[in-house]
């Protein structure tokens, strides 16, 4: 089953979902604030991830609002993964986990290419 981790109010995770449900594709939302993270969840998806870097949204207003301080935590998975914990809207969205594959951000090309 394919989950898709997300907040309901961001764009990319209502495009992801409006994509999903034109192509038929059933899916289990998991709404970060609501549900939360886990480390182990995280620490997870890091090691699937050829670069676990990319959770890191380095464009949300989160990431703009850190300090110098804050910012340099995002730099080693021991101390990123835990700030994503702190701060759930720092994840870069959506997540999308088919078991096999997990893509991060929304892009309809990769989401065809691997989920058709």
């Amino acid at each position: 089953m394919i989950i898709l981790y997300g907040l309901a109010t961001c764009g990319s995770v209502k495009k992801a979902r409006d994509w999903l449900k034109s192509h038929g594709l059933e899916y289990r939302f998991y709404e970060l604030r609501r549900e939360g993270l886990s480390l182990a969840l995280l620490q997870e998806f890091a090691e699937r991830l050829v670069d676990w870097q990319v959770l890191v949204n380095r464009k949300s207003a989160t990431w703009k609002s850190f300090s110098p301080e804050q910012r340099l935590l995002a730099d080693t998975l021991a101390t990123a993964l835990p700030l994503i914990i702190e701060y759930p809207t720092l994840i870069k969205r959506p997540v999308l986990d088919t078991g096999e594959v997990i893509l991060i951000g929304f892009d309809a090309d990769n989401y065809e290419r691997t989920l058709l």
